[in-house]
């Protein structure tokens, strides 16, 4: 295992996961044959470097000269060869900040997933990279693969900060237009947008054949709406407050809720998208494990 010393990583919680490959639904260009499927015939013939054998590679790939010459495992890589790129994308705007009483926040449950995943594609070999958006892209680091950079991406997690309106729709066409290479793209927010809104965003994903995820987190209050006084709402994105009694609310807030969800729900249906809804009173282990483990079944959850 790479080592890494956060507060927002388990090292058993990543152990666990570590047991299951991080895998793309799609063909991605380029990448190490034996772990993530090619639209290509074949792979070059020009020898690139030599990487660690990681459980899952080719075993044709070998090296046994190199394991003679130094007892390791060593898999040839070839010009044509790139290992799956994953692209994390990290909403950071004001709603993030949001927890109910006893919970953590959304950001900090979305630092959980985002690191993780990172760690995952370092530990297996595959470049990470990673995107922070609110109004605009905050911060973005390429893909790359290394353990120095492994750190460069979980020093920006822990430093992040969720402010600012959410402008999720643009970014993603942002994202779309950006990233070239077919990439695996993981969204992680709360996905406070229209659902239609969304739809062309993810089609635009897509298009550019890039395999999306997306984690859904809701807190268990937006879930519930267990408001028993009158209360005051503060838009955490900057919009004016409201004082409300909940109980002349609650049947609307519920059907409204109901109504997003469905629609949300059909939309990632039809657009392929490898969604995951998550209240965050579920440790997050086990979301990841069930996004894992719904790839290596050919498929996301739904």
């Amino acid at each position: 295992m790479i080592p890494v010393a956060r507060s927002f990583l388990d090292p058993q919680i990543l152990s666990r996961l570590s047991s299951v490959p991080l895998v793309s639904r799609h063909a991605m260009q380029g990448n190490v044959s034996g772990r993530h499927a090619s639209p290509h015939r074949g792979s070059s013939v020009e020898f690139a470097e030599y990487r660690k054998y990681v459980p899952g590679d080719d075993l044709r790939r070998l090296d046994w000269r190199a394991f003679g010459r130094t007892d390791r495992y060593y898999v040839k890589e070839f010009e044509a060869d790139t290992n799956l790129r994953c692209c994390v994308v990290l909403d950071t705007s004001g709603s993030m900040a949001y927890a109910s009483k006893g919970q953590m926040t959304k950001i900090e449950y979305a630092r959980r997933i985002a690191a993780s995943l990172a760690y995952l594609a370092a530990q297996q070999g595959d470049a990470v990279g990673l995107s922070c958006v609110a109004e605009r892209i905050v911060q973005s680091i390429p893909p790359r693969r290394s353990a120095a950079h492994l750190k460069v991406i979980l020093d920006t997690l822990e430093r992040t900060e969720p402010k600012g309106e959410t402008q999720l729709p643009a970014i993603l066409d942002e994202i779309a237009e950006t990233i070239r290479q077919r990439a695996l793209i993981v969204i992680i927010s709360d996905f406070f947008v229209d659902p239609s809104i969304l739809k062309g965003c993810f089609e635009h994903l897509r298009f550019r054949k890039h395999d999306v995820a997306a984690f859904h987190l809701l807190d268990p209050l937006e879930m519930e709406f267990a408001f028993q006084r009158p209360v005051r709402f503060t838009d955490m994105e900057g919009g004016q407050p409201l004082f409300v009694e909940p109980t002349e609310i609650a049947d609307r807030y519920h059907r409204a809720l109901k109504t997003y969800l469905t629609d949300l729900h059909r939309i990632v249906l039809e657009t392929a998208v490898d969604y995951h809804r998550v209240v965050t009173s579920e440790t997050y282990e086990h979301p990841m494990m069930r996004f894992l483990i719904g790839r290596t079944r050919g498929r996301g959850a739904r």
